[in-house]
């Protein structure tokens, strides 16, 4: 795969609407009943493999990882604190020690979990410490997690390539975390940028960057993602 594809992708853009914004409650947050799916069961999940990432926004890399064939399912949720059983109101205000972070279900015949870790670095920038494009706070933060010695390596090995190819320009911040517990987040969570097209935060920052990933990984992209 081509590591130069990073250089491509473009710093997001600031606007006035951030992830701060986007509280809403499970009343406020429901789809429009066309644009409801059929919810996956954890069981059918059961057969696939699992990745763990971290690069601000959940609406924004859930939708990222769910257009990349050969991925079955993203969840957005919470990792990489200590605190039990958070809720979005604490964490989306900085009061854990949680990041929003995805949950990727995958199937290895079709993609790699090197290929995974590309999409994370590819689409968003790894280099701003505590942040994502308008969104600010460690609850942001850039975070590759391994489950195994294997996924370590492989993490560790893109990041230092990154680094020696000096395509960035700034110092990469993104850290490496051994995955310890992902928390599911809220139900109307899931898939809200599919479900909420209209929502400002949607339009204004989770389209563009979604947009932004798939005109520099074409080759990455399911049918009909394109």
């Amino acid at each position: 795969m081509k590591l130069l594809k990073t250089t491509l992708f473009a710093l997001l853009a600031l606007v006035s609407v951030s992830c701060q914004s986007k509280t809403k409650t499970p009343a406020q947050a429901q789809p429009e009943p066309e644009l409801q799916a059929e919810k996956i069961t954890k069981a059918e999940l059961q057969e696939y493999e699992t990745a763990y990432f971290a690069s601000g926004c959940f609406w924004c890399v859930e939708a990222i990882f769910e257009s990349v064939k050969g991925v079955k399912e993203a969840v957005s949720g919470y990792a990489g604190g200590t605190e039990e059983n958070p809720t979005y109101q604490q964490v989306s205000y900085g009061r854990t020690s949680h990041a929003e972070a995805v949950e990727v279900y995958y199937d290895p015949e079709k993609v790699s979990f090197f290929e995974l870790v590309q999409v994370f670095f590819g689409s968003h920038d790894p280099t701003t410490l505590n942040r994502q494009g308008p969104d600010r706070g460690p609850q942001y933060r850039s975070i590759a997690f391994y489950e195994n010695e294997e996924e370590k390596k492989i993490i560790e090995a893109y990041l230092k390539a990154l680094e020696e190819s000096g395509v960035y320009g700034e110092p990469i911040v993104t850290e490496i975390k051994p995955l310890t517990t992902f928390w599911e987040a809220e139900d109307y969570h899931q898939d809200y940028e599919r479900k909420h097209p209209n929502d400002s935060y949607i339009r204004n920052v989770s389209i563009p960057r979604l947009n932004r990933f798939k005109a520099n990984f074409k080759d990455y992209l399911k049918e009909d993602a394109h």
